[in-house]
C-alpha cells in the first residue's frame, strides 16, 4: 500500500449508530477548512489548539449539518505530528457521512482525500510520534477480547515492549564495537574475546533475548488464542463439554446421537487467555452416517481437526474403549497435543482425575455435572504452554516472533564462532550485525516498505 503527502480525511469512530461520532482531518493546510466547516464566531478563524469548541458544522451555503465539537491539534503536538482537526459530532451514519463529504468538498482546493485503512497511524509512525511495535499495539488494544490482552497491549503501546528490545539492541551494538575495535586495530595484539568479556556479554544478551521472547510468546497467546477441537464419537457428549468450558447453552444437546451436524464455535476465557472452542460432528464411518448432511458435518470435522492448536478426544466413560474410538484417534495429525477427555462421569463411577500416560494426558469429568471441568481448562493451559506470572506480558504477532528467533539464531551462531578464539572474528561481527538487524526489525528500524504496507492496511479505516 501507498500513501502520499496529501491530507486526509476519515470517520473516526465505529460504523453503526452511537451517541457521539468522529470525523478525523490530517495534514497540510487542514486549518484553513476550520472556517469552511464550522460556524465560528465572526473574531475567529480558528480554534485555540487542543481547547475544544462549540460550534455548528456548515454545508457550503451556510446550512446546518450538525452540531458539536471542533478540536484543533497543531502538529507536531498531535496524534499523527501533523496539523490534525477532529469534529465531534452526533453518532449516526448518515450525519457523518454528510459531514465527512462536506470536509472532502471544502478541502479539493487542498488535495484532501479519503484516508485509506491505518493511515493516521502510518503517518505517527513515519513522523516518530510511535514505532512500528506500538502503532501494532494499537489495532491490537482495539481488537482485545479479554482483559488481560488488552492490558498487554496497552503496555506494547505505552512503549515497553520497544523499551526492551533497544536495550537489547544497545548491548548487541556494544559487543560488535568491541568486535569492529578489534578488527580495525589488529596490530594491538588484544585477546579481545577474554580481555573484553566477549562471551560472558554473549551469554548476558542470549539470556535477555530469551526472557524477552518467552514473555512475547505469552503475550501472543493472549493475542490469538487457542483453537481447541472437540472429536469424537456421536453421542459422547461434545456439545454438553462445550456448554460445560462456556458456561451457558451454546449448542443443542439431546439424547439423540448425531445431534451436532456442523460446526459450533464459541470463544471463552480460561485465565484471561481466549480460547476457541470448536464443537464438530460425531465421527463415524462414512457407511454408518444417516445421509448427506451428516457425511459432510463429518468431512468439516476432519478439517477442523487439522486446524486445532489442540484437540480433545471426547469418550464415553462408561462405555469405556472402543475400536472406533481408536481408530478415531489414530487419524489425528501428528504434532498435535492431544487430550483423551472421558465424559460421563457420573454414570461410570470414575472419580475426577487427570493421569499422565504414554499416549495422551487422559481426564475423567462429567460435563453435565461440571466435575473435573477445572482439571481440563488447567491441562489445556499447559499443554498450549501457559505460565501465570508476574512478569508484564508484551502482545506480540507473529512477526515479532520470528524476529526474535531469527535473532536468537544469530546469536547462537555467534556462540560458535566465539569458540574459534580471535580466528573468526569477522563472522562473528557479521552475526552480531544480523542480530541486530533482526530486532530492529521489530519497531521498525529496518523494515521494508512493503511489510509496512502490509501491516497498516490491516486497520481500520479512520485509525
Amino acid at each position: 500500500m501507498l500513501f502520499d503527502s496529501f491530507p486526509i480525511a476519515a470517520i473516526a469512530t465505529a460504523p453503526g449508530r452511537g451517541g457521539i461520532g468522529v470525523v478525523r482531518l490530517s495534514g497540510k493546510n487542514i486549518a484553513s477548512l476550520i472556517p469552511l466547516v464550522c460556524r465560528l464566531p465572526a473574531t475567529t478563524t480558528t480554534p485555540q489548539p487542543r481547547h475544544a469548541t462549540y460550534t455548528a458544522f456548515v454545508n457550503a451555503d451556510g446550512s446546518a449539518i450538525d452540531q458539536g465539537l471542533a478540536i484543533f491539534f497543531q502538529g507536531p503536538h498531535s496524534y499523527t505530528g501533523e496539523d490534525v482537526l477532529e469534529l465531534q459530532g452526533h453518532g449516526g451514519p448518515v450525519v457523518l457521512q454528510m459531514l465527512l463529504a462536506r470536509c472532502l468538498e471544502a478541502g479539493k482546493e487542498i488535495g484532501l482525500r479519503l484516508a485509506q485503512p491505518g493511515e493516521f497511524t502510518h503517518r505517527a509512525f513515519l513522523n516518530d510520534k510511535l514505532d512500528l511495535a506500538q502503532a501494532e499495539a494499537v489495532a491490537d488494544l482495539i481488537e482485545a477480547s479479554t482483559e488481560a490482552a488488552a492490558k498487554s497491549a496497552s503496555q506494547s503501546l505505552s512503549g515497553q515492549f520497544s523499551k526492551v528490545i533497544h536495550e537489547l539492541v544497545e548491548q548487541v551494538v556494544h559487543l560488535r564495537m568491541l568486535v569492529e575495535a578489534t578488527l580495525d586495530f589488529p596490530e594491538e595484539e588484544i585477546d579481545f574475546l577474554q580481555k573484553s568479556d566477549a562471551r560472558g556479554q554473549l551469554t548476558r544478551i542470549r539470556n535477555s533475548l530469551e526472557l524477552v521472547f518467552n514473555q512475547a510468546a505469552q503475550g501472543a497467546m493472549l493475542r490469538d488464542g487457542l483453537n481447541i477441537v472437540l472429536a469424537g464419537q456421536p453421542n459422547v457428549g461434545k456439545s454438553s463439554l462445550l456448554n460445560a468450558l462456556a458456561g451457558a447453552d451454546i449448542a443443542i444437546v439431546t439424547p439423540i446421537a448425531g445431534t451436532t451436524r456442523d460446526k459450533v464455535s464459541e470463544t471463552i476465557q480460561i485465565e484471561g487467555v481466549p480460547v476457541n472452542v470448536i464443537d464438530t460432528a460425531g465421527i463415524r464411518e462414512e457407511e454408518d452416517a444417516n445421509d448427506e448432511v451428516e457425511r459432510i458435518g463429518i468431512a468439516r470435522t476432519w478439517a477442523a481437526v487439522k486446524t486445532a492448536d489442540v484437540i480433545m478426544h471426547v469418550l464415553d466413560a462408561a462405555r469405556g474403549p472402543t475400536v472406533a474410538d481408536e481408530h478415531v484417534l489414530a487419524r489425528f495429525p501428528e504434532g498435535v497435543p492431544v487430550v483423551r477427555v472421558w465424559n460421563k462421569i457420573d454414570l461410570s463411577g470414575h472419580r475426577p482425575n487427570i493421569e499422565q500416560l504414554e499416549d495422551a494426558t487422559h481426564i475423567y469429568l462429567s460435563a453435565l455435572d461440571h466435575v473435573g471441568i477445572d482439571l481440563l481448562r488447567a491441562e489445556l493451559l499447559r499443554l498450549a504452554g501457559w505460565q501465570q506470572t508476574g512478569e508484564s506480558l508484551y502482545l506480540a504477532r507473529e512477526r515479532h516472533l520470528i524476529a526474535l528467533k531469527a535473532a536468537h539464531q544469530h546469536l547462537e551462531n555467534a556462540a560458535e564462532l566465539a569458540a574459534r578464539e580471535d580466528q573468526a572474528l569477522d563472522l562473528f561481527a557479521e552475526e552480531l550485525r544480523l542480530t541486530q538487524e533482526r530486532l530492529n526489525s521489530i519497531t521498525g528500524e529496518f523494515t521494508s516498505d512493503d511489510l509496512l504496507g502490509v501491516i497498516f492496511s490491516r486497520f481500520c479505516i479512520g485509525k
